[in-house]
């Protein structure tokens, strides 16, 4: 660990009573590494603003502040933005995180060649309206995406500068930051680590978050997908519907040469409705195409290179 620069990220929110012993265990952790903190106070109403310029004078601290709350994920990409070492581990402001996990963590990755490695929390000290939907969710992430990590949400996480700086941080993306990183062409991977009872404050997070996170999922797995094809999605749509319609249509031409009167048949309105949409679709595939085409937008760029 000596030869490795590391910037830890703590997005925080109404957490002045944790920072002190928070950024204290942090230093004992990191002894021996090069290393530097970046806080975001996600528009706290509390005293974490000035909390963090006391510790600024006291450890290798920066300080960033949004002037209103803005979400985890807004406060993990500002941080981020912000980083300069090699590695970037981040972890939440609630002592619930144990830094003395991360040079483990950076260790695994470097012996097996990951990019990113996620905390478990294995053994988690949480109530139940938390741990029930966070194994809901990471269970659906899991069989959804593919990726076969156990805990998707923890905070508490290492990622190559690289890995970290390619992710797009919005909504609730950051929980599926290890599906961005492999969306991205990054390794990733998890290991067990310490979860602790939370010590001040309380919990931000609800069954609404979960939510707003499955809309996010939908858009994950959508760009995973398609962003790079919209035609196959858009226009695979379309070619169902337009097909369902045609049929229809079809049909009703065969009754109409039999002799039967189809113009007031609330299925010939629906047959057409049907292709119009079809088309519609399909349209909206090509546009994206030439979006693409046009605007030189490509896929992201190789993460590795030999010279």
């Amino acid at each position: 660990m000596a030869d490795i620069t590391l910037t830890v990220v703590i997005p925080a929110f109404n957490e002045a009573g944790s920072l002190p012993e928070l950024l204290d265990e942090t230093s004992k952790a990191l002894a021996g590494t090069v290393w530097n903190a970046v806080i975001v106070d996600d528009g706290s109403t509390d005293q974490t603003w000035s909390v963090i310029g006391n510790l600024s004078r006291l450890h290798p601290l920066t300080g960033l502040r949004f002037g209103r709350n803005q979400g985890k994920a807004a406060a993990l990409a500002a941080g981020i933005r912000e980083a300069r070492g090699d590695w970037i581990a981040t972890l939440d402001a609630d002592l619930q995180d144990d830094p003395s996990e991360i040079p483990g963590m950076i260790c695994h990755a470097l012996q097996n060649g990951l990019q990113l490695v996620s905390g478990w929390k294995k053994v988690r000290h949480d109530p139940a309206d938390k741990t029930v939907p966070s194994r809901l969710f990471n269970s659906v992430v899991r069989k959804s995406t593919g990726i076969r990590l156990h805990d998707f949400n923890c905070g508490l996480k290492v990622y190559r500068h690289d890995a970290a700086q390619s992710l797009d941080l919005y909504g609730e993306m950051h929980r599926y930051t290890p599906v961005l990183a492999a969306m991205n062409g990054f390794s990733v991977g998890e290991v067990p680590v310490n979860h602790r009872p939370r010590r001040y404050g309380r919990s931000k997070y609800g069954w609404a978050r979960y939510f707003r996170g499955f809309s996010d999922l939908l858009t994950v797995l959508f760009l995973n997908r398609y962003s790079f094809r919209p035609l196959h999605f858009f226009g695979g749509i379309g070619t169902v519907l337009t097909a369902v319609g045609f049929a229809i249509s079809a049909y009703l031409s065969i009754l109409w040469f039999m002799g039967d009167s189809i113009g007031s048949r609330p299925l010939l309105l629906f047959g057409v409705f049907l292709m119009l949409a079809g088309f519609q679709f399909i349209s909206m595939g090509l546009l994206g195409e030439m979006i693409l085409r046009f605007s030189g937008s490509r896929p992201a760029n190789p993460v590795e290179r030999t010279d």
